[in-house]
């Protein structure tokens, strides 16, 4: 059988960067590249609008193999298998053990137990894992930190009495006393030492974590990428050096060091962060000389971010873990937990918890992602962000070594300043609209009300109080800002009219109405667009017969010289008056007596707080 060894476009001629870069200036039509085309990134550097093979030529990490040390391109060489995990609350073992049966059953092999310390017992595991074979799926367990080497022993007994195979059972215990300074201000710092005793405790279970590493905790908060990276290495560094230190040998504590990591809707970034994460952590624990390279594997259980969902439009929610899930998966995680659409306003239904199942299920049994061994491999862009995201990353890591380890730093509130300067920084830009949240304050639903639906309180089963002088994680969500606006124009006598007076140039009052409509629907106004006005009194009059607390005077820059002020004296005070847009005459405008504009960079968050305050919210 003959070959063909014919290149396809061999006649043509590659063309080469300065070659596009002399196109793309082209089409820019004299508007600066930098601006126009290079992505500044919250991380610190820039990223280009496209890459080429000479760009990733000094990259080391781009010539090892999946399955390989450093690790940056998986941990496995020949699927991307993950668990699709699900986490359980347990109140009752039996309900619980019911629930665990029927979600195995819909596709889902890894479970999560959470449940409270005077719980823990032979009795209670017994119940709780009745009919479950662990030999196939993995089992998570969450408690009390002081009670988790009695559970490790509870669990090594059941599983023995029931000749279970021991050497091919996993999953983890979530043992984590840093967590605790971070998220309750409780320095538990004393409880490091007794993971030696958990670790001992499964000797006979080799496949089970019970060293963790919650940096999901920093990704709810608001963190940014390159912070969750630097810290949850400097977090697991802190782990394995106590550890070793206490006289556990280095290999056997890497083995069973477990990171739960966020993962946000930054889709490119979060798959290039996962794969730096796994190269720097092989580094780090490659130091400690292991008995073999697998003890320098990352593991990692990625959520999908709670710091971005919002309560209205929350359907929304999917769209954002399905992308996160699909980060996670082309990432090549461990396993993956979708968060239900509406954790944050009520104990997540069978509904909600169905659709994030069926989330992952899709992106196996539909997408084939389980398929694809680093699928984001070679590409030139993921290549240069992991590499990029792992210099930052770095960089962090050895400023909080070089400070003194991160226990120092959570106990100083150095890691919790930091990561609560970016949430507030955030909640800026967003008030801003440098950051969008889609159906928040971009493109929110004209129609929708809240019917009742307000913030799950945080809740704690532990009893203990804060010690002084730890600072705690701010949990406020990206979106909570706004939320809190429209609850407030919700609670008043009368939901708020803003009317759209459009007139003059067809294309710039159409643009500016739609952009007035999204801006003030945000604080749950009702908006009233319009096909257009003859006349500024036309308009007005219909904006008053339709009960407008707002008229909106929506037109081009140069009819706003001709229109704004008429219209405001004819409105004489009846209504709110503003201004759409930025026009060259607005400083005549204000000596007029017109003092509201909203335009691309009006603070949104901020006037639409003015505006509830004029109509007495």
């Amino acid at each position: 059988m003959a070959i063909n060894k014919e290149k396809l476009f061999s006649e043509f001629q590659a063309p080469t960067t300065e070659e596009w870069l002399a196109k793309i200036e082209v089409d820019l039509k004299g508007a600066d590249f930098n601006k126009k085309m290079v992505w500044r990134t919250n991380e610190g550097f820039n990223v280009q609008p496209f890459y080429r093979r000479e760009d990733n030529e000094n990259l080391k990490a781009v010539n090892s193999l999946p399955g390989e040390f450093p690790f940056v391109r998986g941990n496995k060489k020949d699927n991307n298998l993950w668990y699709v995990r699900q986490d359980i609350s347990v109140e009752c073992p039996k309900a619980a053990n019911e629930k665990a049966l029927d979600v195995l059953n819909k596709g889902v092999n890894s479970l999560g137990f959470d449940f409270a310390p005077e719980k823990v017992s032979k009795e209670f595991i017994a119940e709780l894992l009745n009919g479950i074979l662990p030999q196939y799926i993995e089992l998570n367990f969450t408690t009390c930190l002081c009670k988790s080497a009695e559970l490790a022993k509870i669990l090594v007994e059941y599983f023995k009495e029931n000749n279970y195979p021991l050497d091919q059972i996993e999953g983890s215990i979530n043992f984590d006393p840093i967590a605790k300074i971070l998220t309750k201000g409780k320095d538990k710092s004393a409880m490091i030492a007794e993971g030696k005793a958990l670790i001992e405790a499964l000797a006979e279970l080799p496949k089970f974590k019970c060293i963790n590493v919650n940096s999901v905790a920093l990704n709810n908060c608001g963190a940014y990428i390159y912070q969750e990276l630097g810290y949850a290495l400097a977090w697991g560094a802190e782990y394995l050096e106590q550890l070793t230190a206490a006289g556990v040998d280095a290999t056997e504590v890497a083995k069973r060091i477990k990171f739960n990591m966020g993962v946000s809707d930054n889709y490119f970034m979060e798959i290039a962060k996962f794969r730096a994460a796994r190269m720097l952590w092989a580094q780090i624990v490659k130091q400690y000389e292991p008995k073999c390279d697998c003890a320098c594997k990352m593991h990692v259980c990625a959520y999908t971010s709670e710091y971005n969902q919002t309560i209205f439009d929350s359907y929304v929610n999917l769209l954002r873990s399905q992308t996160e899930a699909m980060s996670a998966a082309i990432a090549n995680v461990d396993s993956i937990v979708v968060v239900p659409f509406d954790k944050q306003y009520e104990t997540p239904t069978d509904f909600a918890e169905r659709i994030a199942r069926n989330q992952q299920l899709l992106l196996k049994e539909e997408a084939h992602f389980d398929k694809l061994v680093d699928v984001a491999g070679g590409s030139y862009t993921i290549e240069h962000l992991t590499d990029a995201i792992a210099q930052e990353g770095w960089k962090l890591f050895l400023a909080v070594e070089n400070a003194g380890g991160f226990l120092a730093e959570s106990l100083n509130s150095n890691i919790q300043n930091a990561v609560n300067a970016s949430n507030k920084k955030r909640h800026e830009d967003t008030a801003k609209r440098k950051e969008f949240i889609l159906g928040t304050n971009q493109f929110p639903n004209f129609t929708e009300v809240s019917e009742g639906k307000r913030p799950v309180a945080p809740c704690c089963t532990c009893q203990e109080t804060p010690e002084g002088g730890i600072q705690t994680l701010c949990t406020n969500r990206m979106a909570s800002d706004f939320e809190n606006l429209r609850f407030a124009t919700e609670g008043a006598k009368k939901q708020p009219i803003a009317f759209m007076l459009t007139i003059g140039n067809l294309a710039m009052r159409q643009a500016r109405a739609q952009f007035s409509c999204n801006f003030l629907a945000a604080a749950g106004y009702k908006v009233m667009d319009n096909l257009g006005f003859k006349t500024v009194e036309e308009g007005v009059d219909a904006a008053l017969a339709a009960g407008a607390d707002i008229v909106v005077i929506c037109s081009s820059d140069d009819e706003y010289a001709e229109y704004a002020i008429p219209a405001y004296q004819y409105l004489n005070g009846r209504a709110m008056f503003v201004v759409a847009g930025a026009p060259a005459c607005s400083e005549d405008l204000k000596a007029a007596g017109i003092e509201n504009f909203i335009n691309v960079k009006s603070n949104q968050l901020n006037t639409l707080k003015e505006y509830n305050a004029k109509l007495g919210i």
